[in-house]
């Protein structure tokens, strides 16, 4: 039952990460003119949280494995919340930025502590991982959906003060229920034969390069989705509500596959998804960046399927071959990686967007990061023999 609890909030938690990390791409469609500020000027504010959203996973990681899990995810929650409502109080433009940065600092804690209890606590690995994904992408989903209702509604400040609170709200009931996480450790009956060294570091070569790429290209995708519809929908023009509904069917459907991506992964090597996912990235990249209205929407969903179910292959690479004791820190490397990369992703859509008033400019050099995710994909070793973890029976799924 501890298992089976604490990944339920850790869960929860994946889609509170997303959803806080993705309220402005959405909420600033209604903020034209707050601060004296343009589109790509309040975008840039949020630079500072998604710096902090990478560098912070380095200390949370370390922290996690040092001192406690179970308070790391604590001061998650809490944290998150309180942040996010600080932001919805801003008065100014420094506030909000010091604010969203808040938001980046406390947010980075899920990634490299959430994975690691997650792993510890998962019965069958790839299932647990890709459900995981699904709820995170259920974040990114929810932003643009519930982002647009409550900005159309209420305005853009109730935006980030509503999930701040549900932040907190969650932050208590995890006190309140969870009190053993070492306890829900699963003890696994078989291990994964580790492969050659040489296998190893090729690997993980591999998985340096896409996280960066992909960092970068999910980042920018999904920051720019809202804006990219509201641009190329001209029947949508100025009504964040039905921009941010499009937006969230478009992410729901790459969450929805990650569920049977996760499973795949129990069953095949590891390659055998990764190159598919890889091959669709650029292709969808090249032709989103000029395509318009709704033929843009049919080239986002299989984008956001490929960019989802990739980041439920890298998890799972980091999953398979690292000891729990160090598991954390391990996490934290890989998404100081990623978000670092995706720090440069925020400057990039809101520079390119004011220099050639569009998306074109930046969809092709996005593109450009598929096709190196592709090239290193075909580099993945490829081990017939890779099973997935067989954990102990009666431990949670």
């Amino acid at each position: 039952m501890t298992a089976r609890r604490i990944i339920t909030f850790i869960n929860i938690a994946h889609t509170l990460d997303h959803l806080v990390m993705l309220i402005l791409p959405t909420a600033v469609l209604g903020m034209a003119g707050v601060f004296g500020l343009g589109y790509g000027e309040i975008l840039s504010l949020s630079i500072g949280g998604f710096i902090a959203f990478g560098a912070g996973s380095l200390p949370a990681g370390w922290l996690g494995d040092r001192w406690s899990r179970r308070h790391m995810m604590t001061v998650f929650f809490i944290g998150t919340g309180a942040a996010c409502i600080l932001a919805g109080l801003s008065t100014s433009a420094p506030m909000f930025a010091v604010s969203l940065t808040l938001v980046g600092l406390f947010a980075a804690i899920y990634h490299p502590v959430g994975g690691a209890l997650l792993v510890a606590s998962a019965a069958k690995l790839g299932r647990t991982i890709g459900f995981n994904g699904v709820c995170g992408n259920l974040g990114v989903a929810g932003a643009a959906l519930i982002t647009g209702a409550i900005t159309q509604a209420f305005g853009w400040r109730a935006a980030f003060i509503v999930p701040g609170l549900a932040a907190i709200a969650a932050g208590i009931a995890y006190v309140l229920l969870v009190h053993d996480v070492e306890g829900a450790k699963v003890v696994r009956k078989v291990q994964v034969a580790l492969p050659p060294r040489a296998v190893m570091i090729r690997a993980f070569a591999v998985l340096a390069v896409v996280t960066i790429a992909g960092g970068v290209v999910f980042n920018a995708a999904t920051v720019a989705l809202p804006k990219l519809l509201d641009e190329r929908l001209p029947s949508f023009a100025d009504q964040p509500f039905g921009v941010g509904a499009i937006a969230s069917l478009v992410y729901l459907a790459g969450a929805l596959a990650q569920a049977s991506i996760g499973s795949v992964i129990d069953r095949v090597p590891l390659k055998t998804v990764f190159v598919p996912l890889a091959i669709l990235q650029a292709p969808c990249l090249y032709f989103a960046a000029t395509a318009e209205g709704w033929a843009v929407v049919w080239l986002t969903v299989p984008l956001m399927v490929a960019i989802f179910g990739q980041v439920t292959v890298n998890d799972a690479m980091i999953a398979r071959y690292t000891a729990d004791e160090w598991r954390a820190r391990a996490f934290s490397v890989r998404y100081f990686m990623s978000f670092a990369a995706a720090a440069t992703a925020v400057p990039m859509v809101a520079g390119l967007h004011e220099k050639t008033g569009g998306f074109a400019t930046t969809f092709m050099v996005l593109a450009a990061g598929g096709l190196i995710i592709f090239l290193a994909a075909l580099m993945f070793p490829l081990r017939r023999e890779e099973v997935a973890p067989q954990l102990a029976t009666g431990a949670a799924e």
